[in-house]
């Protein structure tokens, strides 16, 4: 799934261009998560010894308008509810001269950064392999600094 930073370029470029041109900004890509989130609801649904990875993958895009046509493809608008009404043409073309501008790559195109986590999470069940009684270990981890004393000890 996403995570919070995931394009953040273009929600930095929208927010800059809606503030500027209209006085104020609204949410235009779905919220993300973050790892503290996950980490919640896999806890409150049962699930213990949780993994969380995260990848960081950039895209490279011609324009702004390709980025926000396959985030429409991949059901990434926004999502929410209460949202303002579109973007319109003025405000769509400087959120693209400052995308740009502050993320342009030498060649023209704009990079897109997508942060993706990677979970598992486990839930408890009687055939998983259970701890051994405490003291029932035939070394104790106090010995470790004299690992070459016993060793020598249990060869004679």
């Amino acid at each position: 799934m996403f995570g919070g930073q995931t394009l953040f370029e273009l929600r930095c470029a929208l927010q800059l261009a809606e503030v500027e041109r209209k006085g104020g900004f609204g949410p235009h890509i779905s919220p993300f998560i973050t790892p503290q989130d996950i980490g919640s609801l896999l806890t409150r649904s049962g699930y213990s010894m949780l993994t969380i990875d995260t990848d960081e993958i950039k895209v490279n895009y011609p324009t702004i308008f390709e980025l926000m046509n396959d985030l429409k493809g991949m059901a990434e608008n926004n999502a929410l509810t209460n949202r303002r009404k579109p973007l319109d043409r003025d405000t769509l073309l400087s959120a693209a001269a400052i995308y740009q501008t502050l993320y342009g790559n030498n060649d023209g195109t704009i990079a897109a950064t997508f942060q993706v986590f990677y979970l598992i999470g486990w839930k408890p069940h009687e055939s998983q392999q259970q701890p051994v009684e405490r003291g029932s270990a035939n070394f104790s981890l106090k010995d470790i600094a004299n690992l070459e004393n016993i060793f020598k000890e249990d060869n004679k």
